[in-house]
Order: structure tokens, then sequence, then C-alpha cells
């Protein structure tokens, strides 16, 4: 492994891989590391929800770039499967947002009125037009948020079809190599110390999602992140029961192929123990049976949970580091790191190619908290 690179990639998770397919896409050579196997966190743990609407509900730069990133996955399924052979399961039938008492009604009225101002479709439905689209729902609630744009995908094939595609064009991608540190030299990064030795590349990319704040403080700054988990668990119906994904303020269900429901998910901060908790699980069953009380006869299948990387102030870290040029962070993503995934691999090649940057990529420098992102 002493081959010099023009890019090291460090995380095999969605955003990872995807930044290692547009990169080699564009024609540099690529060196994705992953200390464990790929889409092995919470890539793999992920109800898959292309939520920019549902997910981002105030006017801003994450809402630019959640919007531009959904729009990308019509075309990329069909990229994706050409590269790859893998089929991303791209399910575009829309997403209901529940609101299941009055004060929740006039908030997701009032986001609907302003999605509504800048373009996007949204509208609001009385509980007679939930039942009508919607049969199995409960009838306790009041009406809900119709996002017709909004989707999902199948997250651990989205990871791996990114990473073959990398692959098939020219990437080298190793698991089970754990990134220990980064060597620096003056102001420039010129590669990463492994468990498989030092390896040298022209630009390193820290996409290790939670698990990214270890690697940059060693380079003297400091982030507010942190770990959030969530618990998940999924279920088999004897017949559909939903045709959308539903949202509420305390849980959702994903409808997947072969009648499979995935319902997520709780949000536990401050702990990498990926541990399933029946607490959590028994919250998520009771406000799913709420929300779907068809679902108290399905079957269950399994659990698991994911540990998501959250900023202080809920927006991804996206740029280069503000002492070290060729260092580019890509991590806090939190729920939405599905959605943000092709927006990501696209935005950090343009960095590396030195392309003219959007302007809202000033929301997500790394030196936006000046009182936590000082250098040495």
């Amino acid at each position: 492994m002493n081959k010099s690179y023009d890019v090291i990639i460090i995380g095999g998770g969605v955003n990872g891989c995807s930044i290692a397919y547009y990169l080699a896409r564009g024609g540099k050579s690529v060196l994705l590391l992953e200390r464990e196997k790929l889409a092995g966190k919470a890539s793999s743990a992920a109800a898959g929800m292309l939520g920019a609407q549902v997910e981002v509900t105030e006017e801003g730069a994450l809402f630019d770039i959640a919007k531009e990133s959904r729009a990308m996955f019509p075309s990329l399924q069909y990229e994706l499967k050409e590269h790859s052979g893998i089929d991303i399961e791209l399910v575009q039938k829309g997403m209901l947002k529940l609101a299941m008492n009055e004060e929740e009604a006039q908030h997701l009225k009032s986001t609907i009125a302003f999605q509504q101002k800048l373009g996007e479709r949204a509208e609001w439905l009385a509980q007679e037009q939930v039942a009508e689209r919607e049969g199995q729902l409960s009838d306790a609630l009041v009406g809900a948020m119709d996002i017709p744009m909004d989707g999902h995908v199948n997250p651990e094939r989205l990871t791996l079809a990114f990473a073959k595609s990398a692959i098939n064009l020219g990437a080298v991608v190793k698991e089970y190599v754990e990134v220990y540190s980064l060597l620096r030299d003056g102001g420039s990064v010129k590669g990463v110390e492994t468990s498989s030795g030092k390896i040298y590349g022209g630009n390193v990319v820290v996409a290790a999602g939670a698990w990214s704040k270890r690697l940059l403080s060693e380079c003297g700054v400091k982030i507010p992140a942190y770990p959030v988990k969530g618990e998940c668990f999924s279920v088999i119906t004897d017949r559909p029961l939903l045709t959308s994904t539903i949202f509420t303020e305390s849980c959702y269900l994903v409808p997947k192929s072969g009648n499979r429901l995935v319902i997520g998910a709780t949000m536990i901060p401050d702990t990498f123990s990926e541990n399933v908790t029946i607490g959590g699980l028994f919250q998520l069953m009771e406000e799913a049976f709420i929300v779907l009380p068809a679902l108290k006869s399905s079957t269950f299948e399994r659990s698991w949970s994911g540990i998501r990387p959250q900023t202080g102030d809920g927006l991804p870290y996206l740029g280069k580091h503000p002492n070290y040029k060729n260092l580019v962070i890509a991590t806090g993503h939190y729920r939405n790191g599905i959605l943000l995934s092709p927006i990501t691999g696209k935005l950090v090649t343009k960095m590396i190619h030195g392309d003219f940057m959007p302007e809202y990529m000033e929301a997500f420098k790394l030196d936006r908290f000046k009182e936590y992102a000082r250098g040495e």
C-alpha cells in the first residue's frame, strides 16, 4: 500500500462511497478506507428515506441542497445500475407527514405555505382524504401534509452501488483497514497512518460519520458534534398496509418490497453503544400502533440500531479544513445521510477539482463556529 493517490477517503458509508464514485468518474485516482465493512454502520441501519421536504422544514442552505440532491436520484439510479449492476430500489410514491392534533396541523399548514411559496409541491389533506389514500391509518389523526416528491431507496444497496461503481471506474476500496491518524506536514496533510502502514495522497477526505470527530481533533479542530443512536425494527405483513411513507413527530413507517415495513427511530444522544433496548422498541411499537393499528397483527422480523452524526446547529460539515487546505470534511449529515449522499459526492469532487462552489456552501464551513474551529 505504498502507492500515492490523488485522494484518500476515510469512511465506507454512503457518503464516503458517493465521494469515491464522483471522484473516480472525474478521473481522480482514489483510495477508500473502511475500518470494518462497507455500509456496516449508519448507512445500512437507515430506512433510506429521501425526505427533502418532510425532514427539512425551514428555508435555508440545508433545504437547498436537500432538494438538489433529491432531484439527482431518478437519473442516478440508472447511472449506478449501468456501472455496478445494482438496483438501488428507488421508490417515489410520496410521503404523508401526519398531524395527530390541531397544534401539529397548524404547524404543517404553515410549512406547506412556505414550501409552496418556494415552488415545492405540498398540500394539506383532511382526515377523510388521508383515509381515502391510506385506509389502514388511524382515524384519530387530524390530517396530513402530502409530499409527492419525497421517496425512499434501499440504503445498503445504494452504498454498495456507489462503491462498486467507483471500483469499476478505477477506485481502490479497502475494507478492514483502520486509520489511526493523519500524516501532517506543516500546513498540509500528506496521507494517513493505518493498520496496514502509511499511505500517501494529495488530498484526504474525512467521511467517517460519527467517528470523524476523533480524527479532526488531532488536527486542532474541535467541533460541536456528537453521536445519536437510532433504534429501528421491521415487520412482515400478510398484505400491503401502506403505499406512502408515513412520518410523524414520534416515528416513521417505510413500506419496502415483500410486504416489509421498517419502523423507526429513537434518538438517544451521546452514545456509541449499538445495543437495541427493550424500552426503545416498546416506545416505537406504541407510537407505530397508534398510527397504524393493523400493525399489531404483523410478524416481527428484526431490530437494529445505527449511530448517526449530529452537529451543534443541525447542519452538516462540508468543506475544506480551515488550516489544511487539502483536507476535506464531509460529516454531520445526521438523519439526512442517504438523501444528501449524491450532492455530497458531487460537491466534494468540485472542491478537489477547484471548481466554483455554490453560495450555500458557506453555511456548511467547518470554521463556522469560531469558538470551536481553532487550528493549531
